[in-house]
């Protein structure tokens, strides 16, 4: 009895844990668009905001996945309405900057922490 109480006690707290935002894209970042678009980001908890020519929009999410292999980090998330992301960290052991992909693995934003870059900055290409 005690052994079946500590499990469902210790699934619920990772279930509890992955719906919230990982702390490794919780804040602001800078986004480069494919079109070269600038535009912010800002990921809470359980929201994220866009703002785009002065314009803000809010979607609430849950985090769906992690996968780190190599020091590579994906995180999945899933809007309310539905639709899937992945935010994925490609330099092993730089959270600092990233990209925003889509469900099909296509990439959205190029993130960053500290200013506005472009996909050569990140993928190297």
């Amino acid at each position: 009895m005690k052994k079946t109480t500590f499990i469902l006690i210790a699934l619920s707290a990772i279930l509890l844990g992955a719906c919230s935002g990982s702390d490794t894209y919780r804040g602001n970042w800078k986004a480069t668009n494919e079109n070269g678009s600038h535009l912010d980001i800002v990921f809470g908890e359980n929201y994220f905001l866009r703002t785009e020519d002065g314009k803000t929009e809010k979607f609430e999410y849950s985090q769906t996945s992690v996968n780190i292999e190599n020091s590579v980090e994906t995180y999945g998330i899933k809007l309310e309405d539905g639709r899937y992301f992945q935010i994925h960290f490609p330099i092993g052991n730089d959270e600092t900057k990233g990209a925003i992909l889509d469900a099909n693995g296509r990439v959205l934003y190029i993130i960053s922490r500290t200013g506005y870059i472009g996909y050569k900055d990140v993928y190297g290409l």
